[in-house]
């Protein structure tokens, strides 16, 4: 098939290795399903399908997912879908709530409303809830695949360490950045929400053996952190490419260059998708490393 067909033409300049690993793998029926969905859905939006306009933002992340973790598979024949199931699933709730968090925060910094929702509760509480739930599997999907590709693989930093006290001071930094918001509320403190997240957990991630920046760092290694923040300037692109056509839309609120978008997200915005890329990690990681112990 013509997804296939890609994948050989790719490997064929990455080297005979990686060919001779794809040869036994075909592309998961799973994964077409999830292209299918995107087409579809696109499609059927500009027919002027009101159910699809207001659903349209999940479906297309769904088939996203689902498409990204079959190209996934076909690359190293390991993905969340084909070998890890229970920890897909269990990352879709775990989505829902982080997502939660941050809505909690735009209630003090009011960066974005949402528009042309359901006017039925139980409809327009199930579309909240579907959408939020390919929140995490979107970027570390993503990441997956970037990092099943080699990229940034071979970038390098000189190691250095972090001090018990250096980790100390970067958790207290996260604490601050994180109460701030919601002691003096403003639209000026969204850098703080997106980044805050990252300051407290990855110190307590490394403290507890999980992966983390800090142990990354530690080996002069950037491949993580790097394609994690491609991982989510990507994926950022994608929500307001597609949110732009929606039905059901957010709008945002941003005090610089407020007028100045692509598509519905003024340009700074674009920046806080590169650090959300971490957060999403670090979150999960401590939500993982609860759960899911010694993996």
């Amino acid at each position: 098939m013509q997804v296939d067909h890609i994948f050989e033409t790719w490997v064929y300049w990455v080297g005979p290795d990686m060919s001779l690993n794809l040869i036994s793998r075909r592309f998961p029926i799973y994964g077409y399903l999830g292209l299918t969905a995107i087409v579809l859905a696109e499609i059927l939006l500009f027919s002027g399908i009101e159910l699809i306009g207001q659903f349209f933002t999940p479906i297309v992340w769904s088939g996203y997912i689902l498409f990204v973790d079959a190209s996934v598979f076909r690359i190293v024949g390991d993905s969340y879908l084909t070998r890890r199931r229970t920890e897909f699933l269990f990352m879709l709730p775990v989505s829902i709530v982080l997502w939660l968090v941050f809505e909690g925060y735009n209630y003090f910094i009011k960066n974005w409303h949402y528009v042309g929702l359901p006017e039925n509760l139980v409809v327009r509480t199930f579309g909240y809830a579907w959408s939020f739930a390919t929140i995490w599997p979107a970027i570390l999907e993503t990441n997956q695949l970037l990092t099943a590709f080699g990229l940034f693989e071979k970038a390098r930093i000189r190691a250095f360490q972090f001090s018990n006290r250096t980790r100390n001071f970067l958790m207290a930094v996260g604490v601050i950045c994180l109460l701030v918001p919601i002691i003096f509320p403003s639209r000026w403190w969204a850098f703080l929400v997106w980044t805050g997240f990252i300051f407290l957990l990855d110190p307590l991630n490394f403290r507890r053996g999980r992966p983390s920046f800090i142990a990354e760092f530690k080996q002069g290694r950037l491949q993580l952190f790097l394609t994690l923040m491609l991982s989510g300037f990507i994926c950022g692109m994608l929500w307001e490419f597609w949110n732009y056509w929606a039905q059901a839309k957010w709008i945002y609120s941003v005090p610089i260059l407020s007028d100045v978008k692509i598509f519905e997200m003024p340009v700074l915005g674009y920046l806080g998708f590169l650090a959300f890329g971490l957060e999403v990690f670090v979150m999960w990681e401590f939500v993982r490393g609860l759960v899911f112990k010694g993996r």
